[in-house]
């Protein structure tokens, strides 16, 4: 699979899902994996998995986890204006790079 190594979107980032089963929600992204060019949302894509017990005596149990979900599927979202959109770079008067939204600009 292919690095991706510049990503639109940051850990931390609010994100609506354009794409999938999971398509329409809104979270917050909690981890980036740049390897696979995808991203975790918090509690959004959850799965389960059954897990046996490892050792005598132990018990079964059943884990959640939150799936990653690829990047491309995912856009920025400002939950002021409730307005997801693609983002464009802007230099503010310091020169410092700046994320802008395009809807907004």
């Amino acid at each position: 699979m292919k690095k991706i190594s510049a990503f639109h979107v940051r850990k931390g980032d609010m994100i609506k899902i354009i794409s999938g089963k999971e398509k329409g929600k809104i979270g917050e992204i909690i981890k980036i994996l740049r390897q696979s060019g995808q991203v975790i949302v918090k509690d959004t894509n959850v799965k389960k998995k059954h897990l046996k017990p490892k050792k005598e005596g132990e018990v079964g149990r059943i884990s959640q986890f939150e799936a990653p979900i690829h990047a491309s599927n995912v856009m920025l979202y400002n939950a002021e204006k409730k307005i997801a959109s693609r983002i464009t770079i802007k230099t503010d008067s310091n020169g410092a790079k700046i994320r802008v939204l395009k809807k907004l600009t």
